[in-house]
């Protein structure tokens, strides 16, 4: 298959459409081996006006009188199997230069009048040449927040010049965020989807939901005006003229655009001020974040409730994705003051730039881990036994067996299983006629032991369920998560063994059938002991301390 790529941006390389066409000619050559690609890109051509001179039909058929780049590019037509034209929405049409080597293909045309089956308008010239089985593929970007409604000039064009139905367009809204870097965790999802869509078009044809997929908005219609609007850096009241207008600093558009992805949804109940202190150009800003939406402040007015000193280089390529944020915050690279809760929660408040977009029916939903599938069969063992030693052990045996069908709808853990497996084996050895005076402390130590050794990991205990709360598995890559859990789940391991010592004691007492809820009140103190660490100690290594 020989596909060749009309380039018709006056930026080149440069342009945020030929990102989507590159990615469709990704997905192309996935979708088929053998394939040959050509690309012409106009800025770099020389294609003059057409003259309306009519020689190429009366007196040079076939042949222009002015000798320029466009004999290639009829050359390059004729060859390709797929044409894809590439360009940006100019002025509702196509850009001047790619709309003069449109003109100048009246040489591959006949002069004669024609009725087509299907076509459109009211007249129409044969082709020169054997055009059968050939196809077109049109991609374009605007500056719009969608390209509903906007393409309906570029529609007329190809219906005129292709038939109407007899091409594939993909038409993108929002296309000037494809060189924002803040923002690629959304383009480049979007991008997956036009790269998605190029293997299948090779394989017969685009699916309607990879088509819906294509057709969702990068951002909400006012999110995106709003950071578009704040791009320019200039007053856009109308107060000022263009020419008395002075340009805002780099560093104020960026926070300007960062205040536009503030999700109103996600309002606390009350206001929250937050501080940019960049350290770097000695500028700071104030953001609030109130239910009505955003709003920034360059004279300092308001009482911060949360206070970020960082080098606006170290924050721009946080929000570019270069580098984590967590892994920045570890190596002191910036710091965080004040109320530490807008750290936790910070996709939840700007999470604009998120997919928007609906995900594949396909994909398989995946839940979340649950503590209490590990943790019930524990319970009941420590408690249950100790009552009445038989039934104590039946039913903890019937909760092992019944927890995962109670649970079926979350991911398990390997602790979920080890700890079932442990459970049934200490009940049976003890149905067996084992002494519960023993196996109970070994069931304590065992328990603490687990906790413990999986310090030793990459991924600690806690971390496994804790994560539901942090952005689920991508918390498992934030350093200052990880360190957090480490240190908690070495607590919990060490006052489970601890347990384990304390009950060998109690079990030849006379309070032993109460041995399970004795040890219950040490674990509701270390709960709220979790329940203070798991939020001083960010906000502590936040500050830099």
């Amino acid at each position: 298959m020989n596909i060749l790529v009309i380039n018709g941006s006056p930026k080149g390389g440069n342009s945020n459409t030929y990102r989507l066409t590159s990615a469709f000619l990704e997905g192309m050559k996935q979708g088929i081996q053998d394939i040959q690609t050509k690309e012409l890109s106009i800025s770099r051509m020389t294609i003059k006006p057409c003259l309306g001179c009519f020689s190429c039909w009366n007196r040079t058929p076939g042949q222009c009188c002015m000798q320029d780049d466009m004999q290639q590019v009829i050359q390059e037509l004729l060859w390709a199997d797929v044409t894809i034209w590439s360009f940006p929405l100019y002025y509702y049409s196509v850009p001047g230069a790619l709309k003069n080597l449109i003109d100048r293909q009246l040489p591959t045309l006949l002069p004669f009048m024609v009725e087509k089956e299907g076509q459109v308008g009211s007249g129409n010239h044969p082709s020169r040449y054997d055009m059968s089985g050939k196809r077109t593929v049109v991609i374009s970007t605007c500056g719009f927040y969608t390209a509903e409604g906007n393409y309906d000039g570029i529609y007329s064009l190809f219906d005129h010049l292709c038939g109407k139905g007899n091409y594939t367009a993909i038409f993108c809204g929002q296309g000037e965020l494809f060189r924002v870097p803040e923002l690629s965790a959304r383009t480049n999802e979007y991008l997956s989807y036009v790269k998605q869509a190029g293997q299948e078009y090779v394989g017969g044809g685009i699916s309607p939901g990879t088509q819906e997929l294509l057709h969702q908005l990068l951002l909400p219609r006012e999110t995106f005006e709003a950071c578009a609007d704040a791009s320019w850096g200039i007053d856009p009241s109308g107060e000022k003229s263009s020419s008395d207008a002075k340009k805002e600093s780099d560093t104020l558009i960026f926070t300007r655009q960062m205040a536009a992805l503030y999700r109103r949804e996600s309002y606390p109940g009350k206001d929250i001020v937050l501080e940019m202190n960049y350290t770097d150009v000695d500028e700071c800003y104030q953001i609030l974040l109130g239910k009505d939406g955003s709003h920034v402040y360059t004279d300092g007015s308001l009482t911060a409730t949360t206070k970020i000193e960082t080098p606006v280089t170290v924050w721009r390529s946080i929000a570019a994705g270069e580098i984590r944020g967590d892994e920045a915050m570890m190596q002191g690279l910036y710091k965080v003051k004040g109320d530490f809760s807008l750290m936790l929660k910070w996709d939840d408040y700007f999470g604009a730039s998120r997919p928007q977009v609906k995900q594949a029916e396909t994909a398989p939903a995946q839940g979340n881990t649950n503590m209490s599938i590990m943790l019930i069969p524990w319970i009941v063992l420590w408690i249950a036994p100790a009552i009445h030693k038989q039934w104590g052990c039946l039913i903890t045996l019937g909760v092992c067996a019944l927890v995962p069908l109670f649970c079926y709808r979350n991911r398990k853990t390997f602790y979920d299983i080890l700890s079932n497996a442990l459970v049934m084996g200490a009940s049976i050895i003890m149905l067996a006629g084992g002494s519960e005076k023993w196996l109970l402390p070994l069931s304590y130590l065992s328990f603490g032991l687990m906790w413990a050794v999986s310090c030793l990991g990459k991924v600690p205990l806690t971390a496994n369920y804790s994560m539901n709360n942090y952005g689920g598995e991508d918390a498992l890559q934030n350093p200052l998560f990880i360190k957090t859990n480490r240190i908690l789940t070495c607590a919990w391991g060490v006052m489970y063994l601890f347990t384990a010592v304390f009950t060998w004691f109690l079990m030849g007492t006379s309070v032993r059938s109460l041995v399970g809820l004795i040890n219950s009140i040490l674990p509701v103190f270390m709960g709220l002991f979790t329940a203070w660490f798991q939020k001083w100690y960010p906000a502590k290594v936040a500050r830099g301390n």
